[in-house]
């Protein structure tokens, strides 16, 4: 019998919220070992001068695979909201500022849309994935959950917008959601699923 190549992987993040949603995901591929930043020589945050979140993944995922020589997985997210013209959209993780809060992201969304009424606070969230080798993008995959921007805050977990995105057909927001619950339908899951299985494709393994 062959055994199976393993792969490890550098998760190209400082996001301790996100590396632990990743970890979850990637229990599924047993033949992928990812890799945080705790377990490797440290990188500096990466500038997203990109002008889309795809940019901004593949900017991440090159430098960080140049710098540690490995492959490497990053991703970028978007909120989308219609009644704001798609904002707060590539500058979401900092739509308040460079060093603004999960809390003041999302007020200040709140506070954008007070007159706008349930029914016309559509938004998508996008996740785009990157996987690079030095010098060298190997592929690009997405994942998206559509929802509305409650008018307050609701939920304990999560992290990012998910207090203030509402999913009708479960009455919840994704703050609401346990993390087996989200992970089962969010935007993140399915791009880092299609992520993982390309990786774990035995012809791609053996590429590497």
């Amino acid at each position: 019998m062959t055994l199976s190549k393993v792969i490890e992987v550098v998760l190209a993040t400082h996001n301790g919220d996100k590396i632990r949603e990743i970890k979850r995901i990637f229990t599924a591929f047993p033949t992928i070992r990812t890799l945080e930043f705790s377990q490797l020589p440290p990188w500096g945050e990466v500038e997203e001068t990109g002008n889309s979140i795809e940019e901004n993944a593949e900017i991440k995922a090159l430098a960080v695979a140049e710098l540690l020589g490995r492959l490497t997985l990053a991703d970028d997210t978007a909120l989308e909201v219609s009644a704001l013209g798609g904002a707060p959209g590539v500058y979401s993780s900092r739509y308040a500022g460079e060093k603004a809060s999960y809390a003041d992201n999302y007020n200040k969304l709140l506070k954008e849309m007070e007159t706008i009424p349930l029914e016309l606070r559509q938004a998508v969230f996008r996740t785009a994935v990157v996987a690079a080798e030095p010098g060298k993008v190997l592929f690009t995959v997405q994942g998206r959950l559509e929802g509305l921007i409650a008018s307050a805050p609701r939920g304990e977990n999560g992290f990012g917008y998910d207090p203030v995105f509402y999913l009708p057909e479960r009455g919840k927001t994704l703050a609401e959601l346990s993390l087996e619950e989200k992970n089962a339908i969010s935007h993140r899951y399915q791009a880092f699923s299609l992520a993982g299985e390309k990786l774990a494709e035995p012809a791609f393994a053996n590429k590497l």
